[in-house]
């Protein structure tokens, strides 16, 4: 450990980040004085009007437009390399970015292309940011901790040769949170990320840098993990599209972070987009690769888009219910504004019928997966962070300390947690199945509820610090159910008022009543997600392609 403490390593770390930064040419300008809440209008005015246009575009747009020869991965590279220098110095989401790799790269790609006029694979020349702890070779990997920051990744990450293998271009690198286990992002190495949208609000977590980047659009595709909504969270507050997919579906080899073996709750890789094609575009290119050759623990199923997985294929509706409360915390006015909306939306598809989801034992759920979270009582995460001398972050402390069902667990604790695992998923399809409309030939049953719209937590994103209920995402990680992340609206402080009289539930119920003030929530993307059941990933997607086109979702636009 460095003579002057975690803080020098801390100094050295950004030092290092800004360092990058100062290599971006050209120079990323210098921001206002004075900067409002809300900045993502502040990229517009500082770029030109070329840089502007080109990061503004989908990642499907940007792919054809380079495979056209429109553009070059080298101007596109450009562009998303300044326009990432801009999200740092607003937001606080880089720890490092790569010009010297992503232009050689890109010229690489467009010396390709002009030699054989074609793309070298499916992403050609689109640029991808990446969460730091999902490891590249000779890079620093410290997973938010002060004392790993001398670590470097041994090897490329399984997800990223693949992505490489396509032809993409690796050019940014986003923050973490310390432990990896916050719904925020913040650490004793690069300090908060905070919501574009919000500078008073949380970008999310874990995977907050992304959403914060990707919010400003200093990226349009991006990869995150999620062992509790860290995907979902960041991708909710900032506006963006995301995709929890089921366990052992994408590889997470060459990955780092503490209790890496543990099999309880299994963390998940999934991309945040600024569209829905971004995200079916990483998922069908990582399965398409096979991943389970190579990684033994992913299952052998390939992207299955060739047929439609959805209800009408058949001439029946397809059945949604709505989870307005999971009878833990009520969520925020914004947010049961948002159902409704959707809601309203699905009732006027004919194809479409709508029912109420009634949860089951939410609470239990959180209880069983929060003493699965650190079988080792924590030792892991507070050995990291004890051995710099770096002081726990508060929602490390929340998570860690002021949480219960923290505790260590003898080996027939391991096994008696893993038995309730296992009984909540039974008890939890046998509700899903006895939503039933009849039997088939066979036997087996037919006209189950296809999907569940669900909130993405109990209000859109939290002021800093204050991000404490993961049930609306944990929840699904528990029942390892794909989950997919899309925009809707935005807070309303006028039409989004206080529900006054209400009586919370619990603790936990008043802690988010209390934080709601409409003022404090403005301009916030408000997100929902729609939820299908283990290993129907496919269908989730195919559902919500077929209603956001139906319903014309977002309601709001974002950038």
């Amino acid at each position: 450990m460095a003579a002057n403490g975690w803080e020098g390593i801390a100094a050295t770390a950004q030092k290092f980040r800004d360092a990058s930064i100062d290599r971006i040419n050209p120079p990323v300008p210098d921001l206002p004085q004075d900067l409002p809440k809300n900045v993502t209008d502040i990229p517009k005015q500082l770029l030109t009007k070329d840089e502007v246009l080109i990061t503004e575009t989908t990642p499907e747009a940007l792919i054809n437009s380079i495979a056209s020869g429109k553009l070059t991965s080298t101007e596109v590279v450009n562009a998303f390399l300044r326009r990432a220098g801009l999200a740092q110095k607003l937001t606080n989401c880089i720890t490092e970015v790569l010009p010297d790799e992503a232009l050689a790269r890109a010229k690489f790609l467009d010396d390709y292309y002009n030699e054989h006029q074609t793309p070298i694979g499916p992403l050609h020349g689109l640029p991808i940011s990446v969460k730091e702890h999902i490891g590249m070779k000779d890079k620093g990997l410290n997973g938010g901790f002060v004392s790993w920051w001398d670590r470097q990744g041994e090897v490329d990450s399984h997800v990223l040769r693949i992505l490489w293998r396509a032809g993409c271009v690796f050019y940014a690198r986003t923050t973490q949170p310390q432990t990896l286990m916050h719904l925020e992002t913040s650490s004793n190495l690069y300090g908060v990320t905070v919501n574009p949208f919000n500078r008073d609000l949380t970008s999310g977590g874990s995977s907050g840098g992304e959403g914060a980047l990707i919010g400003l659009r200093g990226s349009c595709l991006g990869i995150g993990s999620d062992i509790g909504g860290s995907v979902r969270s960041p991708a909710a507050n900032c506006g963006l599209y995301s995709f929890r997919p089921s366990s052992y579906r994408v590889p997470v080899g060459g990955w780092t972070g503490t209790m890496l073996s543990e099999e309880q709750i299994v963390a998940v890789i999934g991309p945040l987009s600024t569209s829905l094609e971004g995200v079916k575009l990483f998922m069908k290119t990582v399965l398409s690769a096979k991943p389970w050759l190579e990684e033994p623990s992913c299952l052998p199923i390939p992207w299955r888009d060739q047929e439609s997985h959805l209800p009408m294929a058949q001439g029946k509706k397809l059945r949604v219910a709505v989870l307005w409360n999971d009878e833990v915390v009520k969520p925020h006015p914004p947010i049961t504004r948002a159902l409704k909306e959707v809601v309203n939306g699905l009732q006027n598809i004919a194809e479409v019928e709508v029912m109420t989801w009634n949860p089951y034992k939410h609470d239990e759920a959180w209880e069983i997966i929060a003493s699965l979270y650190f079988g080792d009582g924590g030792k892991e995460e507070m050995d990291a962070i004890s051995a710099s001398g770096e002081p726990l972050r508060p929602l490390t402390r929340f998570i860690m300390l002021e949480n219960p069902h923290v505790k260590h667990l003898s080996i027939e604790e391991v096994w008696y947690w893993t038995t309730r695992r296992e009984q909540y998923r039974c008890k939890y399809a046998e509700v899903w199945n006895k939503t039933a409309t009849g039997t088939g030939p066979n036997g087996e049953l037919e006209g189950m509820i296809d999907v569940i719209l669900a909130p993405v937590g109990p209000g859109a994103a939290p002021p800093l610090d204050h991000a404490k209920y993961w049930g609306y995402t944990s929840q699904w990680n528990l029942l390892d159910y794909p989950a997919l992340v899309f925009p809707v609206t935005k807070v309303i402080p006028d039409v989004d008022k206080i529900e006054e009289g209400y009586v919370p539930l619990n603790k936990q119920d008043q802690f988010n009543y209390d934080l709601y003030n409409p003022e404090t929530y403005s301009n916030a993307p408000v997100s929902l997600q729609l939820v299908g059941r283990r290993y129907e990933d496919e269908k989730v997607i195919e559902a919500f392609e077929f209603i956001k086109d139906k319903a014309a979702l977002p309601f709001t636009t974002f950038v």
